[in-house]
Formats: structure tokens, sequence, C-alpha cells
């Protein structure tokens, strides 16, 4: 890859960039290195520049990431006479890139290793990887642990399924004063164990709760069994959750007893078991929060590129998108531009908007990665469960951050007062968008993202993605 040599600042200016400046000098001593290292943390942010180095013997060096649209992996060179290498690649105001490196030598090779220079890393399922955040993104002050908070309580809990012919562990989790007098909306949360360990969802629900931008909610954080399986449009885990473990905790906990009190969430493949439930008991949840859901489908053939495990996730989506109907009131559908699934889902939002359901769509500068997910939980939350106040202080909120506000509306009691206005169904609120020309006799709002990515670029594209899937479904 070519070598951006400049960038432009704000002030108007051109410079060169620090990596070639250093290239210019035409140094080789060890000393000269470590003072630019010092001065330079990396990955080296300028402008709208990102250069990745390494340092140290090797034969080749590449950087290996999940970037839709650029080379991988990132084959680094050496400045001559030096053990650095660098790569240098353009990347949007906002973005963030989880990587690893490859490293090639004496005839052996090393594969995803974390950047030695860079202390930013984030956490999954499979390991670690290294962070690059572009100028403009920030970790997010409610996702990290506040003295000032008061925590709710998780508590591990087990329910013994006929559906699915196993105890099911999960954690329960109950906000700060919970009492037994109110009434509390419902969240369902597939990958439980996954979102509380990487993507801080107890911290998130603690903070919000506590400054008064959700309400008081009691969650269930659900681990799969074979999460390929119950996962991919899987009956028993359906009636599990619907016919056994909503029951339950409605039977033992003062839950809203109604659709608009219940939401189904999920990532990846647990986007999928979200949808596939509702698709199934189409009556009994009212909100479903959708992270890159895998909504794999084809309109031709059945070369789907997803490997076997796709198959029943593709047969289910096309039969969706086939005969699409209403399932839920309202979907938080979010993806990053930078997966490959940003196609499919795309597409999904003027199938959902198709079948009636209102659809507030947005789109991150970021992966398929648990921290990409966790950012979006307070914009989801914030407009599935809103506090019960005017809603005004949140439009401030989201119009200070560059988010259209078109209208306002008071947000509900939840102890008893329906979050909808008369009708039945939410009015066309602040941020929801519909496909790109609409839909005759639906009206349009506008959307965007903190990552200021419009959802108006959401066009319902049919199209069938040829980039390989993700690792982790």
């Amino acid at each position: 890859m070519t070598s951006p040599t400049t960038t432009q600042p704000t002030s108007g200016h051109t410079r060169r960039l620090a990596i070639n400046r250093l290239r210019e000098r035409v140094v080789s001593d060890r000393a000269s290195i470590d003072r630019f290292l010092t001065r330079h943390p990396a990955p080296l942010i300028e402008g709208r520049y990102a250069t990745f180095v390494w340092r140290g013997k090797a034969d080749e060096v590449m950087v290996r990431h999940r970037v839709v649209g650029l080379p991988d992996p990132l084959h680094l060179r050496r400045i001559p006479g030096t053990d650095l290498w660098y790569v240098t690649i353009e990347l949007p105001e906002g973005s963030r890139v989880e990587y690893q490196f490859d490293i090639v030598r004496d005839g052996g090779r090393e594969e995803h290793v974390s950047d030695p220079l860079n202390p930013r890393v984030a956490h999954g399922p499979f390991g670690s990887s290294s962070v690059c955040a572009a100028t403009g993104y920030a970790v997010p002050g409610w996702t990290l642990p506040d003295p000032e908070t008061r925590p709710g309580e998780l508590q591990p809990m087990s329910l013994r399924s006929k559906a699915l012919r196993r105890e099911q562990p999960f954690q329960l989790y109950l906000p700060a004063r919970f009492v037994g007098v109110s009434r509390y909306p419902l969240l369902v949360v597939h990958d439980g164990d996954d979102y509380l360990r990487y993507a801080a969802a107890r911290t998130v629900l603690d903070n919000l709760i506590h400054r008064g931008e959700v309400a008081p909610l009691v969650a269930a954080f659900l681990p799969p069994g074979d999460r390929l399986v119950e996962y991919a449009n899987n009956a028993p885990h359906a009636r599990f959750v619907a016919r056994e473990l909503v029951p339950f905790l409605s039977g033992r906990l003062p839950l809203i007893d109604r659709p608009d009190g219940r939401c189904l969430m999920g990532s990846s493949f647990g986007g999928v078991a979200s949808l596939s439930t509702a698709v199934r008991y189409p009556d009994l949840f009212g909100s479903l929060l959708l992270e890159s859901g895998s909504f794999v489908f084809t309109d031709i053939g059945d070369d789907h590129g997803g490997g076997p495990v796709f198959d029943p996730v593709v047969k289910f989506v096309n039969a969706y998108r086939g005969r699409p109907r209403k399932v839920a009131n309202r979907v938080y559908q979010t993806c990053g531009v930078y997966e490959p699934l940003i196609t499919p889902n795309r597409s999904m939002v003027s199938t959902f908007w198709d079948a009636g359901m209102d659809v507030r769509y947005v789109e991150a500068r970021d992966g398929h990665n648990w921290e990409n997910w966790r950012d979006r939980l307070r914009d989801a939350l914030t407009w599935i469960y809103p506090a019960s106040r005017s809603s005004s202080t949140n439009d401030r909120r989201r119009e200070a951050a560059g988010m259209k506000v078109t209208e306002r509306w008071t947000s509900p009691d939840w102890a008893g007062r329906s979050p909808w206005p008369a009708g039945g169904t939410s009015a066309r609120r602040c941020w929801s968008t519909p496909p790109p020309g609409g839909t005759p006799g639906r009206s349009s709002g506008t959307s965007s993202s903190p990552t200021s990515v419009s959802s108006s670029t959401a066009a319902g594209s049919r199209s069938t993605p040829s980039t390989a899937w993700p690792g982790r479904p």
C-alpha cells in the first residue's frame, strides 16, 4: 500500500507525516527510534491518517483486521537500517478498529499478536485485540464504573427447561432501589455472559438508570448452549424464551405484563435469535434491539458464502424477507460500516419498515465486536426504555451531539401508562428513518449516529454480500 506523505490539519497548512519525517532523516541508531516512539504513541494518529508500527527482528510483518474495503493483511515496510516497520492508512474521523499482527521470522510465523506498543486492548470470547482509535473517538464515559452510581444487583439463576431439555442458567439484573410495588420493563439479552464480560452491560445499566436516562428495568442475561444451533431460528430456544422464561420471571417479579414492557436483544447470531423468537411469538415482545444481526440472505441460488452454519439462518431470513410481517412495535438496529454484515443489515431496514414496524437504524465506524455493541447501548436503551420524564433532556443531549431531533414526546410512566400515543404505536419519532425514497403513506424522519454515519445511507439493497463472514457469527 502506498503510504500517504502529508496530512491536512484544521489550520489549513500541510505537514508531513511523522513516519515520513523519520524516514527522511536516515536514522539507524536505536536511541533515535526510542525517542520517536516515546513522542508518538502507537498507532500514530495524525488527522485522517493512522500509522501502524512494529519494532523488532522480522522477515515480514502484517496487520490483521476486519475492515471491509481494506486489504487483509496490510503489509508493513521496514525503514532501512532500522528494526522499525510501518504502514499508513486513511482512517475516517470517529473510527475505531481492532487489529493484531502476524510476524514471520526465522522460518516461523506468529499469528494474532497484540501490539506491544499499544496499551489499548479489547477483549472477546476468542482473545484480545489491540485498538486503533481515530481522531474523534473516545470511550464513552457512561461505559466506565462511576463511584457515584448506585449499583444494581446481579443474581445467578437457573431454570429447568422442557423445551431445551436441560437446566438453563442465566444472570438476573435488578436495578438499584428495586421495590415490589413498582412495575418494571424486561430486557432479555442473548449471549448474556458475553455482554456482561465484554460489553460492560451491568455498568452501562447502572449508569444510565442512575443518571435518569433509562427507566429502571429487569434484565435476564442468557448464555447459549449450542449457540450456532440454538440461535439459528431454533424452535426449542424460542419456546424456552417465550413460554418458559418470560412466565417464570413474570410470576416472581413485578414486571409490566404487556408487549411494550418486553424487549429482546442480541448481537450477531443473537440478533437472529431475537428476531426469530419474535417471529414465532409475534404478540409477546414490543421491541427488538438488534446489533450487527447475522441476517444473511440470498436472492437466487444458495451460495451465501457463510458456510453450513448459516444455512438455517439464510432459510429463515429468505422466508421473512419474502413475507415480512409485524412482530414488534419497534426495532432498534445497528451495524458497523466496517463489517461484512453491513449490506444485509441495511437491507433489513426496509424489510422491517415495510412490515409496519418503527425502525431506528444507526451505523457506526466500527466492526463486528463487543465494544462497538457496547457503545450503541445508550442510544438504544434510551430509545426503547426512556426514563419516566420529559424527553427534552435526552433531546438536548442528542442535539449537542449533532443528532437531529424532529419530534418531542413525553416518556412513559413505566408503573402503568403505555409508552405509545393513542392508536397503539408510537408516532413517527425523532431519528427514525425509512429507506431512501420512503414508503407510501409513511413519513420520514432523520437519523444520524454518534460516529457521523447517517442512516439515510441505509439503502434497501437486495444484493447478497460476497465478503467472507466474521469468524464468530
